[in-house]
């Protein structure tokens, strides 16, 4: 029985190289002399800081100029506000958020319930298998995802027949 699964996952590697990128960026460009500008990725979560709430917002417009050149979506990214720091500065979390939460899974298999296509959708921890007779039936599901908005970024991998 042909299957596959619907992820949400983040290209940690493209993920890393934008964020040099980013920092080489921010220490070379005149804009950024003497805010003490910075980019540092913690487990899940990009910490950048500056003097100013402005300052940090720019470093944040960098970051996610590289990410789009490097393909990466800025969907998976939720950026909160900037806050006070020490001495007057600005830190601003970003949280890389991967995987598909509970509430999106249980989205998706009700927006492919909803069309009655032949196939069947389980959640797995963090995605979704998609299961069906037919791969034609499979496609349909697929491209119907592409068409939907659900706010994150979708890949389709590990399909069998």
């Amino acid at each position: 029985m042909p299957s596959f699964d619907v992820v949400s996952k983040v290209e940690w590697s493209e993920l890393k190289n934008a964020l040099d990128q980013a920092q080489r960026e921010v220490a070379q460009r005149f804009d950024f002399k003497g805010t003490n500008a910075s980019l540092e990725l913690k487990d899940k979560t990009l910490e950048l800081s500056a003097n100013s709430e402005e300052r940090v917002k720019a470093v944040l417009d960098v970051l996610q100029q590289k990410l789009v050149r490097r393909k990466v979506s800025l969907k998976h990214l939720d950026a909160g506000d900037p806050k006070p720091g020490p001495k007057g500065s600005s830190r601003l979390d970003v949280v890389v958020k991967e995987g598909i939460e509970q509430e999106k899974a249980k989205q998706i298999v009700k927006l492919i319930k909803d069309k009655k296509l032949k196939v069947q959708a389980s959640m797995h921890e963090d995605s979704v298998r998609i299961s069906g007779k037919k791969r034609d039936d499979l496609q349909q599901v697929i491209a119907m995802l592409k068409g939907e908005d659900l706010g994150i970024e979708l890949q389709y991998v590990n399909f069998r027949d």
